[in-house]
């Protein structure tokens, strides 16, 4: 192994920002690991990981000792793990404080800054199990970075705008659509999320992504497609009392994105506080690396539109 590398165990690897960081891994040149269930139905992904050079490690997180056997075999551990699994973390944890190897640790984050933020009760639930793994991390002193990589781009520019239903026309808006996003690239999350977890700048810090050129509102983003599409999109504004009480009820856990896009979309939670000492912007830390843009990542859907993903909430 190569100095400036480092042995990396992904969790999660085969969903959907997980997939980027197994790829963002092996690209830049890390021996990556993937943990996945014994039985698991995604067999291309894993056949493509193996194909790229990845190591496959079949498990359960409830099997401590392969968990334990796992972990010993690399020096960085990232969980991409989705709900409703955020608990099994702790699992992954008490591994790691068992091996005693690790270097750094990141858990599966990659939203909004959840120490800064206040939500809706379905979404704040969610965001309390988050901290409770920090927390834990915290307590237990294990080296870590904690990423806030805001809104998934791609994802949420087909759920905005359906850009691979050209012919739709009708959209909807949250609130007065002002509020101010922040919207990255997935493959720039994979990329960045493996540069911060083997640099010893990030360790024991949170970092956020968010470079100024992603920072869009609702209406700034509908008014981009427009100019470069030519075709005028109907606004249908929801409110926030609306979304407000379709996030009460709404069944469990359908009623967490509702309560989701109240906190990006109506709060601007994503943009609303100060980047201080205490968190890290990514974008000086790499200058060889550049975000993709809001207006690039609009280009790469007028040029090869994508059909959404089905679980990039959360």
């Amino acid at each position: 192994m190569k100095q400036n590398e480092s042995r990396i165990l992904i969790f999660g690897g085969t969903g959907y920002i997980g997939s980027y960081m197994v790829k963002a891994s092996i690209k830049l040149g890390h021996p990556t690991y993937v943990f996945t269930r014994p039985d698991s139905n995604k067999t291309d992904i894993l056949t493509e990981f193996q194909s790229m050079g990845a190591i496959i490690v079949k498990g359960r997180v409830d099997e401590h000792d392969k968990l334990v056997a796992a972990v010993r075999e690399v020096d960085v551990v990232i969980s991409a793990l989705a709900y409703p699994q955020v608990l099994d973390q702790l699992k992954i944890l008490e591994a790691i404080k068992i091996a005693g190897n690790i270097k750094r640790f990141l858990p599966s984050d990659f939203g909004l800054e959840e120490d800064r933020v206040s939500a809706l009760p379905p979404f704040e639930a969610f965001l309390n199990k988050k901290r409770r793994i920090r927390r834990a991390i915290e307590e237990a002193k294990i080296p870590y970075t904690f990423v806030s990589a805001n809104c998934f781009g791609a994802y949420f520019i087909n759920y905005l705008l359906h850009p691979s239903h050209p012919n739709k026309q009708d959209i909807t808006v949250y609130g007065s659509g002002e509020a101010k996003a922040v919207l990255i690239y997935e493959e720039d999350i994979g990329i960045y999320t493996i540069k911060v977890a083997t640099d010893p700048r990030t360790c024991n810090r949170v970092v956020v992504y968010r470079p100024p050129a992603n920072v869009v509102s609702q209406l700034d983003l509908i008014s981009l497609w427009e100019k470069k599409t030519g075709r005028f999109l109907n606004k249908t504004h929801i409110t926030e009392q609306e979304i407000v009480t379709l996030s009460q009820s709404l069944p469990d856990p359908e009623n967490i994105p509702v309560s989701i896009l109240h906190s990006v979309f109506v709060k601007g939670a994503t943009a609303d506080f100060e980047i201080g000492d205490d968190l890290v912007e990514a974008s000086p830390l790499y200058p060889e690396l550049k975000f993709s843009t809001v207006d690039q990542l609009i280009d790469i859907f007028l040029k090869n539109p994508i059909k959404p993903a089905s679980a990039a909430f959360g």
